[in-house]
């Protein structure tokens, strides 16, 4: 690689060649033209006032990108039928998209697209927990 490739390469720019030996043409492509362009995945928070807000967040679940964080604890504590039908509404939308609809707590779920996987687990061990404290602990 010569100082000038080197230059080119700093400079965000990218060179090809075309033919060989003495005659050889250069076609100078900048940044943007290398590019592909890459799917990006958002990550939505939406608060649930009412039935209608609802409609947003099966918009966005239907783009197909998008993780969508949901606070359910204002139309829970206003309609509870109400929040019952928005959740069904989810998760018909999440079915459909082949993705999950997750309960975080009494406040929140989260619904994601197929390509997400959420952890359902429980998280064992406290904060500072080590394998070690928990076998003194049984001894």
């Amino acid at each position: 690689m010569g100082f000038m490739d080197f230059i080119d390469k700093l400079a965000g720019k990218r060179i090809i060649r075309k033919g060989a030996g003495e005659g050889e043409e250069f076609i100078e492509l900048e940044p943007n033209e290398m590019k592909k362009k890459a799917a990006k995945i958002f990550v939505k928070y939406f608060v649930l006032t009412d039935f209608a807000d609802i409609k947003s967040v099966i918009d966005a679940l239907r783009e197909g990108y998008t993780i969508a964080l949901l606070k359910i604890k204002p139309l829970k504590d206003k309609d509870m039928n109400e929040l019952k039908r928005a959740i069904n509404k989810v998760k018909r939308t999440v079915d459909a998209i082949d993705g999950e609809v997750v309960g975080i707590d009494e406040d929140w779920i989260i619904a994601v697209p197929n390509f997400i996987e959420v952890y359902k687990g429980e998280i064992t061990g406290g904060e500072g927990a080590s394998p070690t404290d928990e076998g003194e602990a049984q001894e």
